[in-house]
């Protein structure tokens, strides 16, 4: 916090610091960077597209990972284009208005906490699947599967509106430079010269809320799992039980295991450089990684774009045989 005094003026923009220390290799990042967000945008779209063409996958399991990966989308495209901007000074570069700061933050802070209920609500159906397996179609039928998946958008949405608020109470004055690649809470924090006890305290309760909400569904539900898992005799049955499970419970693990370091720990472990390496891991990397685990970790997914690949492949060359 700033201390606070009469005679300055409001801050109105902030400036985006980003990757300050990398000047040389700015165009090496800018390039990984601009990469990774691609390839993002490509992997999530492909399963989006595969899912809505294959029959064989409009199940509640890949409605929901349509709904993540759509999520995906929207979650790296709400800092990445800003910070590649940045990289290369083009349309404001670094600049960023008060308004949009604020925006930001809350559409990042929405559709992380809306990730958090799906990956939930995935485990959940993990769990009837296995666990429950003749009530599967009456406790997951699609009406629910619809109820679930606007109940964890609605969550999501409602989760950053008082930390926000609060933040759009507190008063900045000066400096504006934010020691980070996009608007998070703490760099925000830093400047402000108001008291933010009350926000930081917000802060930690909600994402604390949030994030045990969500991971106690998770657990329970792979508890649950495990369980039954030990009571089949058979080893290929268990095999073949826990390789739906697999790919989720990998996204699981990556996703909440940066964020509960992040967001859930000590002042003494934060150094600002730290925080935005683990930042990009939870913001860029995971986002780029999950439609890889899907696509390799989930057979139905991977035959699936399979057959769709080699049906572009064969109307490929029945067009060159055509035009021959």
């Amino acid at each position: 916090m700033q201390p606070y005094a009469p005679n300055w003026t409001h801050v109105t923009e902030f400036v985006i610091v980003g990757f300050a220390g990398v000047h040389e290799a700015r165009p090496l990042f800018f390039t990984l960077f601009l990469t990774m967000y691609l390839f993002t945008l490509v992997e999530n779209l492909a399963i989006i597209v595969v899912v809505a063409l294959d029959h064989r996958l409009r199940r509640p399991m890949y409605f929901f990972l349509t709904h993540l990966s759509c999520l995906e989308i929207w979650y790296t495209s709400v800092t990445v284009p800003k910070m590649l901007a940045g990289f290369i000074g083009v349309g404001g570069g670094k600049n960023i208005s008060y308004a949009g700061c604020l925006s930001q933050l809350f559409i990042f802070t929405f559709l992380g906490a809306t990730e958090c209920f799906l990956l939930a609500a995935m485990a959940y159906d993990r769990y009837v699947a296995i666990c429950m397996p003749l009530r599967y179609a009456a406790l997951v039928s699609w009406g629910a599967c619809i109820r679930l998946a606007a109940a964890c958008w609605l969550a999501g949405l409602l989760t950053p509106v008082l930390p926000i608020y609060l933040m759009s109470q507190l008063t900045f004055c000066g400096p504006n430079v934010i020691d980070h690649f996009f608007c998070d809470a703490s760099p925000l924090l830093a400047l402000s010269c108001s008291d933010v006890t009350l926000k930081e305290t917000t802060d930690f309760l909600v994402s604390l809320a949030v994030l045990l909400a969500s991971s106690t569904v998770i657990s329970v539900s792979y508890g649950n799992i495990v369980w039954t898992l030990l009571h089949i005799h058979s080893a290929a049955e268990r095999r073949k039980a826990f390789s739906t499970c697999a790919a989720h419970l990998t996204v699981v693990s990556l996703f909440y295991g940066t964020l509960f370091f992040m967001y859930v720990r000590t002042k003494v472990a934060s150094s600002v450089n730290f925080n935005k390496v683990v930042s990009v891991f939870y913001s860029i990397v995971t986002p780029m990684l999950n439609p890889l685990i899907y696509s390799l970790r989930n057979r139905e997914v991977k035959g699936a774009l399979g057959r769709a690949l080699s049906l572009r492949s064969w109307k490929g060359q029945q067009g060159g045989r055509e035009r021959e």
